[in-house]
């Protein structure tokens, strides 16, 4: 099988692009490196297998030959991480769902399948948990900018599931909760690498608000095990799929056992979200837990790797990169 993963210089592309080629697979990998890095596909030996093509799926006329010479499409190119949608609203928004429109329309024109990867922000301020797939969204104002992220993935869905209603096109959506793992970066907001490397290098870990939100962390190893069996099962096609971990814990208990895994003496900082987002317009999600009965039922995939290990990997990982 030969596959296109678009963003896959990117945190989860890289590990899915490894993934892959382990499974016997040819990759094609594309991306125009504006928050992924070359240097997360330096870990793969040279090989014929692999391709890299530096440049945007927005591109068109590049777009289009490399879906057409493919079997199946891994959409991951996208807008991460809330800092960056808070910063640079219009580029997000424009780079999600322009890319996912030109990646359906030759998706579509080929008759290739298509794994999007969306979010588990798209259900919004619902407190309806665990979250299922066919449960209600509850969306925020549109005065307040957290929200275009949500609204832009949700779009994606709303496109994705249409090519599947009108044309049969085998697609599938993957809701992701909170991947983390060796290679992701902080400076988009991610939690755990944040406090991990303020933890190693003894600064202070910054909570916003109270600390006491709450979120459920899959390892991107997990993560990945399941995008692969999307693809690969017809039973998905037309679905939406929870993915991710139900092991709930708070940012503030999370920070307490990053500083005890690290023996770190770094102290917990909590700043309100007005200083942490002076511009405005943010809010927060209090609790996020994914329901997994679907992605069960669907793929029998459950996450193998608990919280304990992935704050070992990603410990480990920052150490080998601060030298410390």
């Amino acid at each position: 099988m030969h596959y296109l993963v678009t963003g896959g210089c990117g945190f989860i592309g890289s590990h899915l692009t490894e993934r892959l080629l382990a499974l016997g697979a040819k990759v094609t990998v594309i991306d125009d490196l504006s928050t992924g890095k070359f240097a997360n596909l330096a870990s793969i030996a040279p090989t014929p297998n692999m391709r890299v093509i530096i440049g945007s799926i927005l591109d068109r006329e590049l777009a289009e030959p490399l879906i057409r010479d493919v079997d199946g499409v891994f959409h991951l190119a996208s807008a991460v991480g809330v800092r960056l949608i808070m910063d640079r609203p219009v580029e997000a928004i424009e780079t999600i769902f322009q890319g996912t429109d030109t990646v359906l329309r030759f998706a579509a024109r080929y008759r290739r399948k298509v794994l999007l990867t969306s979010t588990s922000e798209v259900y919004g301020k619902s407190e309806d948990l665990p979250f299922k797939e066919d449960g209600n969204r509850v969306e925020g104002s549109t005065n307040m900018h957290r929200w275009a992220y949500a609204c832009a993935k949700a779009l994606d869905e709303f496109l994705v599931l249409a090519h599947h209603k009108t044309s049969r096109l085998p697609v599938v959506v993957t809701r992701l909760f909170n991947t983390v793992g060796p290679r992701q970066a902080s400076q988009y907001g991610m939690v755990l690498p944040r406090f991990v490397e303020a933890a190693l290098m003894g600064q202070p870990l910054t909570l916003y608000g109270d600390g006491m939100q709450t979120r459920c962390f899959c390892h991107v190893a997990d993560v990945v095990e399941a995008l692969v069996l999307a693809m690969e099962s017809t039973r998905c096609d037309g679905e939406v799929i929870n993915v991710g971990s139900n092991q709930e814990i708070s940012i503030k208990a999370l920070a307490d056992l990053v500083i005890a895994r690290t023996s770190s003496r770094s102290p917990v900082m909590r700043i309100p979200y007005e200083q942490a987002f002076p511009d405005g317009g943010f809010e927060d999600m209090k609790r996020r837990v994914p329901s997994l009965e679907k992605v069960g039922h669907l793929l029998n995939w459950r996450p193998k790797r608990n919280l304990d290990d992935i704050i070992s990997d990603v410990v480990e990982e920052k150490r080998r990169r601060l030298h410390v």
